[in-house]
């Protein structure tokens, strides 16, 4: 099972495309069906992808954010500079004065975190360095048996996986408690599996795991929504 795409409900798919093409130093590709997908160019191997929804982001803080790395205090403080420039903005998630990170939203209020030079944790991971979700140990264990990525951390509730390899960004879990939710998440990952596997007994080695496939009004389609353990949603693709 592989990571396919980290997908974004959108309002404006190109702008905000844009935005984050900027802070991940990524390239902006084709526009598919109102889906308009981020190339990577440091050797991630999934997408972003950016899809029109009508609704905006409710006001509470998405159980998912990324983290991004800078190499020094001058491209930490440009990177901001830049994304403030392209419609981020500054946001108070209750982070201490003491942190070496600097919390943004993005133009549809999305949080992101730009991360100081001196974090070791992530010190080994390009530009992207985390998707960084709230959750609890059960689910990092939960996507660490999905995916076939090795736990790198597991304390203290927190939990961070990565591929088997160790490149491209962690996953990780910063224990409970979970925010509530109110409705689907705008954030989600898209997973296939490899080409020699099916898709329907992927699902159900998922469900054993302790997922559960869900209905979001997705119709007749040829992938599978389904949710964690923690109730987060994510589509298994056809295999690839």
């Amino acid at each position: 099972m592989k990571v396919a795409a980290l997908c974004f409900d959108a309002n404006d798919p190109l702008g905000l495309a844009r935005f984050w093409a900027e802070a991940l130093r990524w390239d902006v590709g084709d526009e598919i069906d109102d889906v308009i997908s981020l190339v990577p160019t440091d050797g991630t191997r999934f997408q972003i992808d950016f899809a029109r929804v009508p609704e905006p982001k409710g006001p509470g803080a998405n159980r998912l954010h990324l983290d991004l790395t800078t190499t020094s205090l001058d491209d930490q403080l440009q990177t901001v500079e830049t994304l403030i420039q392209l419609g981020g903005r500054h946001i108070d998630i209750g982070q201490r004065p003491e942190e070496d990170h600097v919390v943004l939203a993005d133009p549809e209020g999305n949080e992101l975190c730009i991360i100081g030079p001196t974090n070791a944790f992530l010190s080994t991971c390009g530009r992207l360095g985390s998707i960084t979700c709230e959750g609890t140990r059960a689910v990092g264990y939960f996507w660490s048996a999905a995916l076939g990525w090795p736990l790198v951390w597991d304390q203290d509730d927190e939990t961070a996986i990565r591929a088997p390899d160790l490149t491209g960004p962690m996953i990780t879990w910063g224990g409970g408690p979970l925010s509530p939710k109110a409705g689907k998440n705008r954030i989600h990952l898209d997973i296939a599996p490899d080409a020699d596997r099916d898709q329907r007994a992927e699902v159900e080695r998922l469900v054993d795991l302790g997922a559960r496939r869900i209905d979001i009004g997705q119709g007749d389609i040829d992938w599978i929504v389904m949710a964690d353990p923690d109730d987060n949603e994510f589509c298994v693709l056809t295999p690839r």
